[in-house]
């Protein structure tokens, strides 16, 4: 090892990140007094820029209908026995309806990558009548891949925030996530492309995904540092049992959370969520995210139905304080470690200043 592990935590929060050999050290060698460390200027840090407040983000899954056939994926394009589904313009305006009735000030579209000139046009239509009945709501993306022109269309039309996890920054572990048609270099344009259009970025990976090493989260994390995204969301790899991957060993609670922490210290003021598949792997697994650095929840305002059809991975979270309507129950679980909920839009801001008025 390079340093001991409290060193480079130290060098890791006074510089904002590390060298790739840098954060392999530190990931491969963390010890408990390390990580104790890692927690407390994570922790130190999310509360100098956001307070104890966490921002909320209604999720609506608006299709799972998929071009794509990634091996991890549960509506990957080869499943055939995915349910598949297209809210309407009226469903997905009545998930607004809903999420603003009960406090959400930001709607996420979150689907399958299926790039098309109709579908392109359908969502930059219901993005511009979200903004038009909602003008102080704020409007995520995460539709995947398109062309740098749908992405300026989408970002008229009033969509100001983009997810798009790049999931490995590993060229040769993205060939076995993925099938020969996708291709890593693409993706990472697209994120460079949605950035200079002037999108709040977002960005992430899975952790523990099949044959993921040290090495290759050192790699992402070393692109982050370069990318330097408005929002990082990472989550455990779980397995779905229609996929290639079905019997591949879940991703664990402690490593996402050692990450968020690290993430938190290469990017003070970006959002990071505490993600479903956390709360899907273990009962306290968001409030843990949060005590580790992240300041973003999402719960799903998508109709039952979708819900239950929009399977990532098994046994994904959608009720309770994981559903829109379980608002106020997620408002006492995190109270119960000491944070409250924001009514806020949650725009991201420099490090340091001040929340704007909306």
């Amino acid at each position: 090892m390079r340093g001991d592990d409290l060193a480079l935590v130290a060098e890791l929060a006074a510089r904002r990140g590390l060298d790739r050999a840098g954060y392999a050290a530190l990931l491969e060698g963390l010890t408990p007094r390390g990580e104790e460390e890692l927690f407390r200027l994570a922790r130190e840090t999310a509360r100098r820029q956001f307070g104890r407040a966490v921002y909320t983000r209604g999720l609506i899954e608006w299709s799972n209908v998929c071009a794509n056939d990634c091996l991890y994926c549960g509506i990957r394009r080869s499943n055939g026995r995915a349910a598949r589904y297209r809210l309407s313009r009226e469903d997905i305006l009545a998930c607004c309806e809903r999420g603003w009735a009960w406090g959400f000030r930001t709607f996420v579209l979150q689907g399958g990558e299926w790039p098309s000139g109709e579908e392109d046009r359908f969502l930059a239509e219901v993005v511009e009548e979200i903004r038009r009945r909602f003008p102080r709501c704020a409007v995520t993306l995460s539709v995947g891949e398109r062309e740098r022109a749908v992405y300026r269309r989408f970002y008229e039309a009033g969509a100001t925030r983009y997810l798009l996890r790049h999931e490995t920054a590993d060229p040769d572990h993205y060939r076995q996530l993925h099938p020969a048609s996708m291709s890593l270099e693409r993706r990472k344009q697209c994120l460079w492309n949605l950035k200079d259009l002037g999108f709040q970025v977002g960005t992430g990976f899975m952790v523990g995904s099949p044959g993921q090493t040290a090495a290759h989260l050192a790699r992402d994390l070393e692109f982050i540092q370069e990318l330097q995204p408005h929002m990082v969301g990472i989550g455990p790899f779980v397995p779905h049992r229609d996929t290639p991957f079905r019997n591949a060993r879940a991703g664990g609670l402690e490593d996402t959370v050692r990450l968020i922490a690290v993430l938190r210290l290469m990017l003070p003021a970006a959002l990071i969520p505490a993600t479903t598949a956390l709360g899907t792997i273990a009962p306290d697994g968001r409030e843990q995210g949060i005590l580790a650095g992240a300041n973003v929840v999402m719960p799903n305002l998508s109709p039952a139905a979708a819900r239950e059809s929009y399977t990532l991975y098994d046994n994904k979270l959608s009720t309770g304080a994981e559903g829109g309507e379980g608002r106020a129950l997620l408002a006492r679980r995190l109270a119960a470690i000491g944070y409250t909920l924001s009514d806020s839009r949650g725009d991201w801001r420099p490090e340091g200043a001040p929340e704007a008025e909306e």
